[in-house]
């Protein structure tokens, strides 16, 4: 029975790289993780053995050092595609059919210390302390003709301490979960949203890749914050759909919610009312909640991970 060779990709993975830009007293920094993953003519290289048509890995990697450098790092994708154009357009015989990138984007916040003004505060323009809240993603796709941008987030935690119930759900002989009619509701947000920009000629234009990701984490908090909740699956549809409502730029919305459950402590054995005030926070098992909203008359192009 005769074999063949399927699908197949290959890049350098998790390229860690910090880029300084100094503007004069002020600096602004950007920290990405940068994998690259390239199509293409490989047959040879997997069949014969044959390197003729690979392009080392170490040559990506030096790639993403040398255009950070060149170029700038001004949005994750931004950098994204100028790298997936690179290596479709640029390497040598066009035997890279498709360059995926993908990035994590680590943020950092300005050290703000006492300034000589009482009350005020004031900071060096060079000293940043790690941002503790989620992780920026994007995924960019180039086939030498159009552009897929996904971009993301994740490990955004978020609660709400009140407006959430579940209750009226099936039950079958092992359901022993009692309804809930005012509860904790909080969950570690994964989100990605596909934009309906490609890239094909001069007038598609790019969105403003940092603005959109701002206002799309704004509307995705503040669907979560705004929503009596009776599900999980009813803040995910309402969280997807108030980023479409908002932002035109973007076609879908790919969410998947943990469930971090929180259970009230049973404080009786200690003579004590518990009134939704104590809690155990449970970090697993947990429910998982994962689903897509997208523009009708849109295919959705996003992943299910």
């Amino acid at each position: 029975m005769a074999h063949v060779l399927g699908q197949n990709q290959y890049g350098k993975a998790e390229n860690r790289i910090v880029r300084v830009h100094r503007e004069a007293d002020r600096h602004h920094l950007k920290d990405l993780n940068v994998s690259v993953s390239l199509r293409g003519d490989f047959e040879d290289v997997h069949l014969t053995g044959s390197n003729a048509n690979c392009l080392p890995t170490d040559s990506t990697k030096n790639t993403v050092y040398a255009f950070a450098k060149r170029h700038g790092i001004e949005s994750a994708e931004g950098f994204a595609m100028l790298l997936a154009r690179h290596f479709v357009e640029n390497t040598e015989r066009g035997v890279v059919h498709s360059a995926r990138i993908r990035i994590e984007e680590y943020s950092w916040d300005r050290i703000a210390a006492a300034s000589d003004r009482p009350g005020e505060t004031a900071d060096t323009g060079h000293s940043f302390v790690r941002n503790g809240q989620e992780v920026r993603t994007t995924e960019v796709e180039y086939d030498g003709g159009r552009f897929r941008v996904v971009s993301g987030l994740k490990d955004l935690v978020v609660m709400n301490t009140t407006d959430s119930e579940f209750w009226g759900y099936l039950k079958d002989p092992y359901t022993t979960l009692p309804e809930a009619y005012d509860r904790i509701l909080a969950t570690q947000v994964t989100a990605r949203w596909a934009f309906g920009f490609a890239g094909r000629d001069a007038e598609d234009a790019a969105p403003d890749w940092n603005h959109s990701y701002r206002e799309v984490r704004r509307h995705l908090l503040e669907a979560f914050a705004q929503t009596y909740s009776y599900s999980l699956q009813q803040t995910l549809h309402a969280m997807g759909t108030r980023v479409l409502d908002h932002r035109a730029e973007v076609d879908e919305v790919r969410l998947e919610l943990p469930n971090k459950h929180h259970f009230l402590v049973d404080l009786e054995p200690f003579g004590l009312k518990n009134e939704n005030e104590v809690y155990y926070a449970a970090d697993r098992m947990y429910g998982l909640i994962e689903g897509t909203v997208h523009r009708e008359g849109v295919t959705p192009v996003i992943p299910v991970s």
